[in-house]
């Protein structure tokens, strides 16, 4: 019997899609392409993902690669607006909401930089967790184990009665291989149907 749902935030809570984003904003694959190389593909990003550089670090070597790559104000303008795409998405709020009705622990667990955790606890929805993992804060990304050991450890969860929700199918196939029941996330409907095969009944014609 599952116990325990624990969410990833971007792509799943809130909007995360880059490769949209950049493409709605300049029209040119090319551009996108060169801007989310510097940016969102980096190893910056991934750093700051891992607190390990803070976001001044990170944006000045982003800005002096755009420099050198002939991109500057793009990727200055992306740096700036970025952070406004993650609108949060409230169908998925409703279904922990009723999922936390059907005596559900939730919990987050999410690749995010400091500022952006800090943004996202100023949400409305941010009571319903009953805690989680952020990479930030644990050092390390997914779909490294040690995030995932930490959740269970932190949270005295047992592996066997919790579910892991990524729109990153490696993610969650990482933490199928660690005996955590996995779901790709790649919309609404199928999430509830997966939900529904896991043996939770939520009824996807009252959201959707």
């Amino acid at each position: 019997m599952y116990r325990n749902i624990v969410f990833d935030l971007g792509g799943v809570v809130v909007d995360y899609d880059p490769h949209t984003f950049l493409l709605e904003r300049f029209f040119d694959e090319a551009v996108e392409s060169k801007v989310h190389e510097i940016v969102f593909g980096s190893k910056e990003w991934r750093q700051l993902d891992a607190g390990e550089i803070t976001r001044a670090e990170a944006n000045a070597v982003m800005l002096e690669k755009a420099r050198e790559a002939g991109c500057l104000f793009e990727v200055q303008s992306v740096l700036d607006d970025w952070m406004r795409t993650l609108k949060t998405r409230r169908k998925t709020v409703e279904i922990i909401k009723r999922l936390k009705k059907m005596g559900f622990s939730i919990y987050y667990l999410s690749n995010i930089a400091q500022d952006t955790l800090e943004e996202l606890k100023k949400r409305d929805f941010w009571p319903l967790f009953e805690g989680g993992v952020a990479s930030c804060e644990a050092g390390t990304n997914k779909p490294d184990a040690r995030i995932y050991e930490l959740l269970i450890t932190k949270y005295l969860l047992d592996r066997t009665e919790t579910i892991f929700v990524d729109d990153n199918k490696l993610n969650a196939n990482a933490a199928y291989e660690l005996g955590i029941t996995g779901i790709h996330y790649k919309g609404g409907p199928a999430f509830i149907r997966a939900l529904n095969a896991c043996g939770i009944p939520i009824k996807e014609h009252l959201l959707w």
